[in-house]
């Protein structure tokens, strides 16, 4: 599978050079429109299976859309852009963060992107004292903010203070804006504590089960968040 990642310059080169490293995958660059309102922009893309959007001018993002291929939109532009370009090509997603998404949708390339890149897996070894022996990135962000932050994890003993740094980490190597319209780096780093310490309770109880309070608390925040967008 083929992927296209269209930037106009401010966001996607380094999931660029991440995606590049699992699947073919192009560099497409694109001009930023001047004005608010552009009619009949003309793109031409090259063939793609799946192209990732990381345009910022919502017309040049529909220009893609029109192109009835599979879209993944890493800046998105709120519902009603949603709305409007599914009426165009069905086949468009605009995930929270493109660390939330997951491999249950309708589109076979976006599920095929999704199996390597998005929601967080991991396989942790954890002692029951909450000290963390390792952890592997079984899928990841395609920022790579998700390899980079859990690779400092190794040695540390879980607690709330420790799942904070691991999510302000997050939050550093995330590439997304801070309270971005639609996608977060605060966002991202919560998304990330949920997953870490899920998957930490999942290999020991006991650890989980000290951090527990602070992780209903983190799901709670992320219920808030998400449900406003």
């Amino acid at each position: 599978m083929k992927i296209g990642i269209v930037s106009d310059g401010k966001f996607g080169d380094r999931a660029f050079e991440i995606i590049r490293e699992k699947f073919p995958t192009e560099w497409i660059k694109t001009r930023y429109p001047e004005g608010q309102m552009v009619d009949d922009f003309v793109l031409t893309l090259p063939e793609c299976d799946l192209f990732i959007s990381y345009v910022r001018h919502p017309d040049v993002a529909l220009a893609i859309i029109d192109k009835q291929k599979p879209v993944i939109l890493g800046v998105s532009f709120g519902p009603g852009f949603l709305r409007q370009a599914k009426d165009i090509n069905e086949n468009v997603i605009a995930p929270p963060t493109m660390c939330s998404l997951e491999d249950n949708t309708w589109v076979p390339e976006i599920n095929e992107f999704a199996k390597v890149f998005g929601r967080p897996v991991f396989d942790v070894k954890v002692q029951d004292d909450g000290t963390i022996d390792s952890v592997r990135v079984l899928r990841g962000s395609p920022c790579g903010s998700t390899v980079a932050a859990s690779a400092e994890l190794t040695g540390t003993h879980l607690n709330p203070e420790q799942l904070r740094h691991y999510g302000l980490r997050i939050c550093h190597f995330c590439r997304a804006p801070r309270l971005g319209k639609t996608c977060d780096k605060e966002v991202a780093g919560l998304l990330h504590i949920r997953e870490l310490a899920r998957a930490i309770s999942a290999v020991s109880p006991a650890a989980g089960a000290k951090v527990k309070l602070f992780t209903d608390e983190t799901e709670k925040i992320i219920d808030q968040k998400l449900c406003c967008r």
